[in-house]
């Protein structure tokens, strides 16, 4: 009996420490997911972080990196990580909480994963060509690999279900967020993609369904937006924010339930603009946990840009540990009461191999928000997909239903440029249906000048934009072969 205790503590033991390097391989020979209650889950395991400085991070100390950026983890355990050398800067341990972090470090972190569950629902494919695959995200699922979440995210899925292959998505949608998505299969495709998502020669349409009655006719909203705190990923309008402009049409309207389906334009792609610009209106998406919700944003829940953004920001950061992230569509009868008993918080347990607070599964109600990715057009007419509508914006008894205009026949300006300098607002515009030649008169802030071509780098760094979710404790991992012989020069000098 004793040896059996010591062999069981001895395991333990060998569990608690991670090896000395921790890569989690890209192609796994097993599925490393399984299916339960409706989630799409995967057992904790050992994994390391590579990370290059990133600009916000320069000239501070590893420790008011992690104690300030990353809010997946106690303090404490970022203090413990860093004293007891389980993060590394360049190759080599760092045992000092006030090393500082320098432009061009690499920061590796081994640690314990857990990763959330996410919806079970598949990514379906919308159309596959040579060169590119048009998908369906499903809602509650990230693109990318990013903070919590590696397997369970759209790039691991499709590069497991296609052996191996490296997905490329050239547009990014947040992780609440469902619809269209292109991956491209070649660096072609996807700089040829992400050219035209520059450029504004692709319309994009957005079904979302908010709050109250939204106004019948068009409805333009031309407010900055600006980050406000980018660790929990709160967006405001704010005027030193960046532009951002976007078109609203209802399409119908529930008298009974006070809800709307509204149809979204987006003339730019800003983090969460459809989201902040509903808010701004008054009509915030329905379920949105953090722009719909009163104990974040009070009584009138943001509208106009009201409210304290440091009260906001300390009100946000208990939302999914000692409070459930509420939107207001979980009071108002939109939410069934048998998952409303369901939700995402600290379960005041901790892992017994890393000690980590562990989280109860989200509800149903939290994997996804009323946003969705319809339908991308382009300008030229080459090529057009479009998803079914979602069954939350599908027509309904009691529906006061209004007609909305198609993508194809709207007529609003998508590439701007500067004509020459002594224009004075006036400025040479490719509208659909317009000449090229015709003049303008617009503000010089709505002026956008046309891209020259796009690097390499320049290419990477466009991916991250376009409606994209910042994930709270983002310790976004690079390409581990580079990383491993960038480490390996560094630790042998």
């Amino acid at each position: 009996m004793a040896a059996q205790v010591k062999g069981k503590e001895d395991a333990s033991a060998a569990a608690a420490q991670p090896p000395p390097v921790a890569l989690t391989p890209a192609t796994p020979s097993i599925p490393p997911w399984y299916f339960e209650g409706g989630l799409r889950r995967v057992k904790p395991y050992h994994y390391t972080y590579n990370t290059f400085c990133k600009e916000r991070w320069r000239d501070k100390t590893i420790f008011e990196i992690y104690g300030t950026e990353f809010r997946d983890r106690p303090q404490e355990y970022y203090k413990h990580a860093v004293l007891t050398g389980m993060i590394s800067i360049n190759g080599k341990p760092t045992t000092s909480l006030d090393q500082i972090i320098r432009n061009g470090d690499i920061v590796t972190h081994t640690l314990h994963r857990h990763e959330p569950p996410v919806t079970d629902k598949p990514v379906t494919i919308v159309c596959e060509t040579d060169d590119m695959i048009v998908i369906n995200k499903p809602a509650g699922m990230p693109v990318h690999p990013a903070g919590r979440y590696h397997y369970n995210s759209v790039v691991e899925i499709m590069r497991f279900d296609r052996g191996g292959w490296n997905p490329m998505p050239c547009n990014r949608l947040d992780r609440l967020t469902s619809g269209l998505m292109f991956i491209a299969k070649t660096k072609e495709a996807s700089k040829s993609m992400m050219l035209q998502l520059q450029t504004r020669t692709i319309k994009k349409e957005y079904v979302a369904m908010v709050k109250g009655k939204f106004p019948e006719g068009d409805v333009i909203v031309e407010q900055p937006i600006l980050a406000i705190s980018p660790k929990l990923g709160l967006n405001r309008v704010k005027a030193n924010g960046k532009h951002a402009k976007t078109l609203f049409r209802r399409m119908s309207y529930n008298p009974s339930k006070d809800y709307s389906v509204v149809q979204c334009l987006p003339f730019t792609g800003r983090t969460h603009q459809i989201r902040v610009h509903l808010q701004f209106l008054g009509h915030p998406i329905a379920n949105d946990p953090i722009y719909c919700n009163r104990k974040v944003f009070g009584p009138n829940l943001g509208i106009g840009g009201e409210g304290d953004d440091e009260d906001i920001i300390t009100r946000l950061s208990k939302m999914g540990k000692e409070e459930v992230a509420e939107a207001v569509a979980y009071h108002d009868e939109l939410v069934a009461d048998y998952e409303k008993r369901k939700a995402e918080r600290m379960s005041g347990e901790t892992c017994p191999v890393c000690d980590t607070p562990l989280y109860t599964d989200p509800g149903l109600h939290e994997m996804g928000i009323y946003l969705h990715a319809k339908k991308y057009n382009c300008v030229e007419g080459k090529w057009s997909y479009e998803t079914p509508l979602p069954d939350w914006a599908m027509p309904k008894e009691g529906d006061l239903v209004n007609e909305v205009p198609l993508l194809e026949s709207l007529d609003f300006p998508l590439v701007m440029r500067e004509k020459d300098e002594n224009s004075k607002g006036k400025v040479e515009t490719s509208l659909d249906g317009n000449s090229k030649d015709e003049e303008v008169e617009v503000k010089v802030e709505e002026v956008v000048v046309k891209p020259k071509e796009i690097t390499e780098q320049e290419l990477e760094m466009l991916r991250i934009g376009d409606e994209e979710e910042v994930i709270e404790g983002d310790e976004k991992e690079i390409e581990t072969e580079k990383v491993l012989d960038v480490v390996e020069d560094l630790a042998s000098k």
